[in-house]
């Protein structure tokens, strides 16, 4: 659990977008950001899109940084 967490913990940190923005920008109550980033839920696919729109709103790079970290990722486990 938690590949999609990880990814926009690491996007958040970077960016310094805080998880309230993200959640404003999302539409979405904070606590949903907070599962995700603390890794106890993962997202499902049509959340991970959300979350990619609404980091594009706020920052495009950090909407391409995790995608880009994301899919790393899986690729690595799809290899072991």
């Amino acid at each position: 659990m938690g590949k999609a967490g990880k990814a926009l913990k690491q996007v958040l940190e970077s960016y310094n977008i805080s998880q309230n923005r993200l959640a404003v920008t999302m539409g979405l109550a904070r606590s949903n950001i907070h599962r995700w980033v603390n890794e106890s839920r993962d997202p499902v696919a049509e959340a991970v899109l959300d979350i990619r729109k609404a980091l594009g709103q706020i920052n495009p790079q950090a909407s391409v940084d995790f995608i880009r970290l994301y899919l790393d990722d899986l690729e690595e486990k799809l290899e072991e």
